[in-house]
């Protein structure tokens, strides 16, 4: 089936979904959503391989939201997610489906805020909780919610979830949902305790993989810039201003880096937050937020805290560091180019190691880097590649 020649109401869906996919701005499925919504329609398991930024969200959702009976005030259905961002930003987009459909409650749950404001949302009798494993285990145990009229699981990035050393509480939370009919998988990659949950857990499942090649790729237009290693925060600031972007995401390797550059930011004058582990998770949920709702204009984070960060309408991704590993550096720039708009993407050189790990990328990832440069009056110019300079060697004398 292929997206590009059918639209939503052509996977049969009620009208108030596609009344709230209408108002934003959704007009045809992404290939996810094209294979997947049918079969969980259909009641039928999935294992679903497919990159970030691809739509997962809404292929499990959607079919999710039809199945629920809105008359009863059982919990029907549950999705968990490995991080405390990633189920919020699932809740937020559930609840955007809402906006046409009266009736249907959805709670998030999960470690690292106080579960007495969990537990008011769980008396309100959700039919739809998002929640991370452990916490969703708290709750359980007590007894702030039931899992016997449970019919749909989701796991999302079920992969990372996993390798977290959530796999015992995952069988354990699918072994207590007795009345289960169908289980979801969705995963960037098929690891081999992925491939284990499918053969326990799914019947008959349908296989989906969508393959980067065969995906529609973000519209992003990739840029470096090289300067000396001291100079990487004055060229940062230098770009965050005169691009002057509504929606910026900047990307530090380490916790240290993030919030140092954070506080010589703001102290400049330029409007930014961070998030990293470090932060406590109210304020990083206030700083998420403000970003979301466009307050913040630049964003500042370590790749572990920005999991979950999935706004369509980012313009910029600068990476101040470069990414030890390949994947990471997909992740990072997919959270620009989303929902058909055209995205950018910068990477800050300050050495020779970073110019070369950016070319291994580039070459692992089929993509193309234009260098540019800082030309006359603050604007950017095409530059001829260069190498950063290397330090020189010292020289001894005996």
């Amino acid at each position: 089936m292929n997206e590009n020649n059918i639209t939503f109401q052509d996977l049969g869906l009620p009208e108030p979904i596609l009344k709230a996919l209408e108002q934003k701005g959704y007009g045809y499925p992404t290939k996810v959503q094209a294979e997947a919504i049918p079969p969980l329609m259909d009641w039928r398991d999935v294992i679903a391989k497919a990159p970030t930024g691809t739509g997962k969200t809404f292929a499990f959702g959607i079919p999710m939201l039809v199945h629920v009976d809105r008359d009863s005030e059982d919990l029907q259905g549950l999705i968990l997610a490995p991080t405390r961002e990633l189920a919020i930003q699932i809740g937020d987009e559930l609840r955007g489906l809402l906006s046409c459909w009266e009736g249907i409650r959805v709670a998030v749950v999960y470690g690292g805020a106080k579960i007495e404001g969990q537990t008011k949302q769980l008396k309100k009798h959700p039919q739809i909780v998002v929640a991370t494993p452990g916490r969703l285990m708290d709750h359980y145990k007590r007894k702030n919610l039931r899992l016997d009229k449970i019919h749909t699981v989701i796991l999302d990035e079920a992969d990372r979830m996993l390798d977290m050393g959530f796999f015992d509480d995952v069988t354990k939370i699918l072994n207590m949902i007795k009345n289960r009919r169908q289980l979801g998988l969705f995963s960037a990659t098929i690891s081999q305790e992925v491939m284990t949950v499918s053969w326990m857990y799914q019947r008959d499942e349908v296989e989906i993989t969508v393959k980067p090649e065969a995906e529609e790729r973000p519209d992003i237009d990739q840029y470096s810039i090289t300067v000396p290693a001291l100079e990487k925060e004055e060229c940062a600031r230098r770009l965050l201003t005169m691009l002057a972007y509504e929606k910026a995401l900047v990307f530090c390797n380490t916790k240290h880096m993030c919030q140092r550059l954070s506080d010589d930011l703001r102290r400049s004058g330029v409007p930014v937050e961070c998030i990293h582990g470090d932060i406590r998770q109210a304020t990083r949920e206030k700083n998420m937020a403000a970003f979301r709702k466009g307050e913040i204009p630049i964003l500042i984070a370590t790749d572990v805290a920005s999991r979950g960060i999935d706004v369509d309408d980012v313009e910029l991704v600068l990476n101040y560091d470069i990414p030890q590993e390949n994947e990471y550096y997909i992740h990072r720039i997919g959270r620009t180019g989303r929902a058909r708009r055209k995205g950018v993407a910068i990477s800050i050189l300050g050495s020779f190691p970073e110019q070369a790990k950016l070319d291994e990328i580039a070459k692992y990832s089929h993509f193309t880097v234009q260098p540019i440069a800082f030309g006359p009056d603050d604007t950017l110019v095409q530059a001829e590649p260069k190498k950063p300079p290397q330090p020189q060697s010292r020289r001894r004398y005996r």
